[in-house]
């Protein structure tokens, strides 16, 4: 039973004890274990400010990605507009070249043509007046053998070129 029911020495001395051990810890152990909760604790309310400071950071930096995004889409959106514009009035550029430029050519192949047909015109005059002027001398070297038909003849054409 002795166990269970302790002197009062040992009572005394175990107090005693405990006293320099509290004084001890009290001292110096205890200003170094508050020290390290303190800066524990500053360390974690700076981890946790570093923290709230990134995930507004990250917020923002969502934000402003999605600004940009937007605004890119707004331009590529503008940039095709403008390049569809541009395209049809590129076409529409190369069809009215295209129709002068065929037209020109008609207009070209259509002088030409003329001109042929001019000097064609030109040709068949000139070889209808040389047989007509071979025959008219044939048909007058018969009839003009006598000099008398050849004077009537040369006053009568004389006398159409003056009343023209």
């Amino acid at each position: 039973m002795e166990l269970f029911t302790p002197d009062f020495g040992l009572i005394f001395w175990m107090f005693v004890a405990f006293g320099v051990l509290f004084f001890v810890l009290w001292k110096w152990a205890w200003p170094v274990v508050l020290k390290t909760v303190d800066s524990r604790a500053d360390l974690i309310d700076k981890g946790v400010e570093y923290a709230q400071s990134a995930k507004d950071q990250l917020d923002h930096a969502r934000e402003s990605a999605q600004a940009v995004l937007d605004d890119a889409r707004k331009q590529q959106a503008d940039i095709l507009r403008e390049a569809d514009k541009l395209k049809t009035q590129i076409v529409e550029q190369a069809r009215s070249a295209a129709q002068i430029e065929a037209q020109k050519v008609m207009d070209s192949a259509k002088m030409q043509i003329e001109q042929q047909q001019k000097e064609a015109q030109l040709q068949f005059r000139n070889q209808v007046s040389e047989f007509a002027l071979r025959i008219a001398s044939k048909v007058v070297k018969n009839e003009m053998k006598d000099q008398k038909a050849q004077t009537q003849l040369v006053n009568s054409m004389l006398d159409e070129i003056e009343s023209k």
